[in-house]
């Protein structure tokens, strides 16, 4: 983490970037191209801008000249004492440390946020920084408001919470030490349309029902049970209870919400505790307006108007409450409001927490029989993050936020951290500039507070517009001939007067010197945008805004536009150039530096797969898309990002399932199968081996609607283990030798049969000769007999020996 030196040399450094930004940039010295002819006016111009008060300064130049960067003053022969050039300043007035445990004697000073209070010195335009930590603690006390739905298609979630107080308070003891549980109830407005106002339906809604014929009158909201300690209260109140029947779809559930955050002496929420409400319903609620329907067009005030019964008496004279009334509410009494919802509904109340601070939303078994371990889920959720809120901020203060969360990393523009670990640090750098100065003597203030925290941090704020010089004008001044008052150097003549010391007189042509009023040889007399009178431009009016400067050239309305306004509507236009707004960049001020909205929910910009520039991300890794380039079936990682999706959504296993983030993270829709079909040509095959040395295989593919679908099968293929290496390479060896032998013996019968031959034509030749040499007397007829192997084996051991 930065130090707060670290910080301030920061600063320091950047305002000399700008300082020399601003006199390099065109050629253009902003200082001195203004309107500025005091000392205020100067200051206003630009953070870098000072201002000589000494007497004897810039003898022969326009008024304008006093205004300059310090150090060009400095040059020019104004001694330092003379310069005014205040800048911002940050003092810290109450800084407590940290607490590590939220119970035992200290638990009514329990500090979650340091530094408690600053105060901020600001001069429009310069920026500066200041720093804040924050803590979850262990062991923090804890009130828990249980409010239900008690329509008739509760009743059956009624019945399964009738023993909800023992066993959620032996949950809770787990986490806290100090836990309190209230309840209460709501059902809908008792009037047309929203519920049956018949005289046969005032008693019994229920009337003429045949499957549940007998039922409590409709009651918009009832509060049962303040917050206490003994559990059993609890079991006692909720089994006395009997569902209503309200005739729309939707319930009146925002009014007791409303009721329950407001209520606070008669519900009983501890200053120094967490406050949770559990909003348990299977229905959308009424939204505000809806009252019109029954003639209810007084909007909600926000007030408490629990009756000496303790039931809601503004019923059937008030509209519901708005979303932003009700997200207000719960923010100013530092309620965390959980929605158990059925299934259905989730999309619906998931689209509420967007616009309700504070909110988690969490799925409700149709019975309720989950809620004991959705109330831990959302808890233990709630306590893994840390965000910051801004109240009462003043319209002309722009502020933007720098975490650091548990890796160290600093993240602009994010003022928020997820998955902590109770007693987690995280730190925030919170950059503050003032856009303009208010009326004089005008201070202001905001607060700076986490989420549910009951901490906070007050930042009250003044501001640097006043020059000290100020302090010491003269009226009638000799200097100012007698006819005007001197202040800071200058003189501010009387009406009718002009002149650096008041000495000409409007109308007076024998002070007109025209070339004094051209910025060059050649051009116009004031840019043709003004008169020249006592060798100064008189700009003319506009009706289009400002022109000003010693020789008129400058305006603040020639400035870039972005959708027709000016400068986008995030900064100033200055002679012709837009300065942007902290926040902002571009020739227009139209390109935002926030990058929270390319944060992806890992936590990384733009996936890494991609560039934020102006606020959304721009996909660099071909085949990447979506709005944080989340998707990407194609890319290198996919397959082994969405394994551990797999491992933890199908077999709760991985990375993910071991720090909880695996319903944060995995938000793809998953189909299990027996077989899986590879051949469709949008979606990826992955696989992977698993521990126990099976295979995995699932495939990742994007819908056309936008989701992310994986396609897994139900069980990894598993084999009967590997081949034996040895038997491999046996079968290896054995085959070769089987072929060598089986290449001689081909090779051998080959020769065999070639002898064979052989032999065969040698005794048919040999029996020719005895037919010829019949005749001959000499010759005695030899005596054939079969030719003896002996023989054979002679005859061939006489060819293989060289007879061919």
């Amino acid at each position: 983490m930065w130090s707060p030196r670290t910080w301030m040399w920061r600063a320091a450094l950047c305002c000399v970037f700008l300082e020399t930004f601003a006199r390099t940039a065109k050629g253009l010295n902003m200082c001195m191209s203004g309107s500025s002819t005091s000392c205020e006016d100067c200051l206003l111009i630009h953070p870098s801008c000072a201002w000589c008060a000494q007497e004897d300064f810039g003898r022969g130049r326009t008024l304008t000249s006093r205004c300059d960067f310090s150090h060009n003053l400095r040059k020019r022969g104004c001694e330092a004492r003379f310069i005014e050039n205040p800048t911002s300043s940050i003092s810290i007035l109450q800084n407590m440390p940290l607490s590590s445990k939220g119970s035992g004697p200290t638990q009514f000073d329990v500090v979650q946020i340091m530094p408690q209070r600053v105060s901020l010195s600001l001069r429009p335009g310069d920026q500066t920084w200041f720093g804040l930590q924050a803590r979850q603690v262990e062991d923090y006390p804890v009130d828990l408001y249980y409010l239900m739905d008690l329509s008739l298609s509760m009743k059956d979630d009624l019945d399964t919470i009738r023993n909800l107080g023992t066993k959620l308070a032996e949950e809770m003891k787990k986490l806290t030490s100090n836990f309190r549980l209230g309840f209460g109830s709501f059902v809908d407005k008792n009037m047309s349309p929203f519920s049956y106002t018949a005289p046969k339906y005032q008693e019994n809604p229920c009337n003429g029902y045949k499957l549940f014929p007998s039922c409590v009158p409709t009651f918009g909201f009832r509060h049962i049970l303040p917050l206490t300690d003994k559990v059993d209260r609890f079991n006692e109140e909720v089994q006395k209870q009997m569902v209503s029947r309200n005739r729309d779809a939707p319930e009146g559930g925002f009014d007791a919400i409303l009721q329950a955050a407001v209520c606070k002496e008669k519900i009983g929420w501890r200053k120094e505790a967490y406050h949770l409400l559990v909003f348990a319903t299977d229905d959308v609620p009424h939204l505000a307006l809806d009252g019109r329907l029954g003639g209810l067009v007084h909007p909600h005030d926000g007030q408490c108007h629990l009756n000496d019964n303790n039931e809601y008496s503004a019923s059937t004279t008030m509209d519901y409450p708005s979303l932003a009334l009700l997200g207000e509410k719960l923010a100013e009494n530092n309620i965390f409001l959980i929605f158990a919802v059925t299934k259905r509904l989730y999309v619906i109340y998931k689209n509420f927490t967007a616009l309700i601070p504070g909110t988690t939303v969490e799925i409700l078994d149709q019975d309720s029989k989950n809620v004991i371990q959705l109330i831990i889920t959302a808890y233990n959720n709630i306590r893994s993050k840390v965000e910051l809120t801004v109240w009462d901020h003043p319209e002309d203060i722009s502020l933007s936020f720098t975490a650091t969360c548990q890796d160290g990393k600093p993240l602009p523009g994010l003022r928020k951290c997820a998955d902590l670990k109770i007693g987690d640090t995280v730190s925030f750098n919170v950059s503050v500039e003032a856009r303009s100065c208010p009326p004089r003597g005008t201070d202001q203030s905001f607060t700076i507070k986490p989420v549910g925290f009951k901490d906070r941090l007050e930042v009250d704020v003044s501001y640097q517009c006043d020059c000290s010089c100020s302090k010491t004008a003269q009226s009638n001044s000799s200097f100012c001939s007698s006819i005007g008052t001197y202040n800071c150097g200058t003189c501010h003549c009387e009406s009718g007067y002009l002149g650096a010391r008041c000495e000409c007189q409007e109308g007076d042509a024998s002070s007109m010197y025209p070339s004094a009023c051209r910025e060059a040889e050649g051009k116009q007399i004031c840019s043709g945008r003004g008169e020249c009178s006592c060798n100064q431009c008189l700009c003319y009016e506009s009706e289009f805004g400002k022109i000003y400067g010693s020789f008129c050239e400058c305006d603040d309305f020639s400035c870039a536009r972005h959708k027709g306004i000016l400068c986008s509507g995030h900064g100033e236009c200055h002679c012709g150039e837009c300065k942007c707004h902290s926040g902002y960049i571009g020739d227009n001020c139209n390109c935002s530096t926030e990058t929270s909205s390319c944060i992806s929910d890992d936590g990384q910009l733009c996936s890494r797969r991609g560039n934020c520039v102006c606020g959304r991300c721009q996909c660099t890794e071909p085949g990447a898309f979506g709005d944080t380039c989340e998707k990407c079936p194609t890319c290198p990682d996919a397959c082994g990002t969405k394994r551990e999706c797999i491992e933890c959504r199908l077999f709760n296993s991985g990375r993910l399932a071991e720090n909880q983030t695996c319903q944060r993270l995995c938000k793809d829709k998953v189909i299990t199968v027996e077989n899986l079909i590879t051949d469709d040509p949008g979606a990826v095959l992955c696989l992977y081996k698993t521990s126990n040395d099976c295979v995995m295989k699932f495939t990742y593919s994007e819908h056309a609607s936008g989701q992310s679908i994986l396609t897994a099968l139900k069980e990894p293929e598993c084999g009967g283990g590997g081949p034996n290496p040895l038997m491999v390479l046996l079968t290896v060896v054995g085959t070769i030798l089987l072929v060598g032998l089986m290449l001689v013996a081909a090779w051998k019968l080959a020769i065999t049969i070639h002898d064979r031959r052989a032999f065969a034509r040698f005794q048919s030749a040999r029996c020719r000769a005895q037919y010829e040499m019949a005749s001959n007397p000499l010759y005695k007829q030899p005596v054939c007999t079969n030719f003896l192997d002996a023989d054979f084996e002679m005859y061939q051991k006489s060819y293989n020996g060289g007879f061919h």
